[in-house]
């Protein structure tokens, strides 16, 4: 079974898109099977992912509202690798919707259940928000990767995410877990980047990736081209550190297996 793994953080500008993209590419490139589920309104995980948001029959917005099934609204991605579940503006009205249904927070999850099994990752781009978008990937997910700017209010604002996930492990989905923080945009010559860097390895240990993404001018030209930064420029020092985070994932996730297939 595939895992599932949401990609969050309340706070915008963080790398959250650009994160879960370029993962899904370095997975793919591994020749993994992912899919992409795009749940943030604004849609810049699709265009990123070489889809036309404005273009798509159905997006997640069908899904999440029941009017159809997951998979006649998956779109396989050629210049990305991988598959994407689109997501555009209509999904504002989603969870309008959402919240007057009884179930509104296990829509997703209820949906993925039928194709889970196809992939081996499943990446949920969620919107810098904690709403009810955002609660249905957490109620869906096994895994929640938390990419992060080595800044001021970044600690702040991460310890209401980490409650946030405690409170959804506790009410609806008791196998979620903080699959990792990834630092991005990271500049080593900041001399407050670096504390803060020093204050997450000290607060959440071996939860804190050892990849962290720089600063770099590709990553932001990349989604203008509509296609990943492993497709439009490989060498290019913001591509190898997502190939490197993909290879650290795998083996964490090996890692976890490993003690099963002992007991077993």
């Amino acid at each position: 079974m595939g895992r599932i793994i949401a990609v969050t953080n309340q706070k915008g500008g963080v790398g959250k898109t650009t994160s879960c993209i370029n993962l899904a590419a370095a997975l793919a490139l591994t020749r993994r099977r992912v899919l992409l589920i795009d749940l943030d309104p604004q849609g810049n995980a699709t265009m990123g992912s070489g889809v036309d948001k404005h273009e798509v029959e159905y997006s997640s917005c069908d899904v999440l509202l029941g009017e159809i099934d997951l998979e006649q609204a998956i779109i396989p991605s050629e210049v990305a690798g991988y598959d994407v579940l689109p997501g555009n503006s209509d999904l504002t009205a989603a969870e309008v919707e959402l919240l007057r249904t009884d179930n509104g927070g296990q829509r997703l999850r209820d949906a993925l259940a039928a194709v889970q099994a196809r992939y081996d990752y499943i990446l949920i781009d969620c919107p810098p928000s904690l709403n009810m978008l955002t609660i249905n990937a957490l109620t869906a997910a096994q895994g929640v990767l938390i990419p992060m700017q080595c800044e001021y209010y970044a600690l702040e604002g991460l310890s209401a995410l980490v409650d946030t996930v405690g409170q959804i492990q506790q009410s609806v989905n008791p196998a979620l877990e903080i699959e990792g923080l990834l630092r991005t945009m990271f500049d080593a010559r900041n001399n407050l980047a670096t504390q803060v860097s020093e204050q997450l390895i000290e607060h959440f240990g071996d939860k804190v990736y050892r990849t962290i993404v720089p600063r770099n001018v590709r990553l932001a030209e990349a989604p203008s081209h509509g296609m990943p930064v492993l497709r439009y420029d490989k060498a290019s020092r913001g591509a190898v550190a997502y190939l490197a985070l993909a290879g650290e994932l795998v083996r964490r996730e090996q890692e976890r297996a490993r003690p099963a297939a002992v007991v077993s």
